[in-house]
């Protein structure tokens, strides 16, 4: 019960650092998905049904934090799918040694893949760009963005792994 309430403390954490810090590390307009990259640790480390529901409340707080783009549960659609995926990776023997290695930055790099397409797709409709566009000017440029900003926790991980 008591690391279920440290989790909250933390995605809430996440979620203002997302919505605070994130935009002052964009570059070319795309920022890093710090909450994602939260979300597939918790599911790397509790499995995919907390993936899934994290993944949930997190992209619904991220909705009703952004207010204005008329998208209300858009992020809460992407996450979601987020979070589900990263729980297929869930090994309870393998976390610590998938945590610290290169395994963590594909994963997050796959979830973001499946995460931004879903996003961007959706949000781009009615735009005039097609979905191919908004996979190859948006998607993969932002999994690439958010998988290289996984490697902060997975050199922390590593670290706690030689200790």
């Amino acid at each position: 019960m008591r690391q279920t309430f440290i989790d909250i403390a933390l995605t809430i954490l996440f979620v203002l650092l997302q919505t605070t810090i994130a935009q002052y590390l964009a570059v070319a307009g795309l920022s890093p998905d710090i909450a994602l990259i939260w979300i597939v640790y918790l599911a790397l480390r509790r499995g995919q049904i907390t993936g899934t529901v994290a993944g949930f409340f997190t992209g619904l707080v991220l909705d009703l934090l952004s207010g204005n783009d008329g998208m209300l549960g858009l992020a809460a659609l992407a996450k979601t799918a987020g979070g589900f995926t990263a729980g297929y990776f869930f090994s309870e023997n393998k976390t610590l040694q998938t945590l610290g290695s290169y395994r963590f930055i594909l994963i997050i790099l796959a979830v973001s893949l499946v995460h931004n397409l879903i996003y961007f797709i959706i949000f781009l409709q009615g735009s005039g760009a097609h979905w191919w566009q908004a996979i190859l000017l948006y998607g993969i440029p932002a999994a690439l963005y958010t998988a290289a900003f996984g490697l902060i926790p997975t050199f922390v991980f590593a670290r706690r792994a030689l200790l």
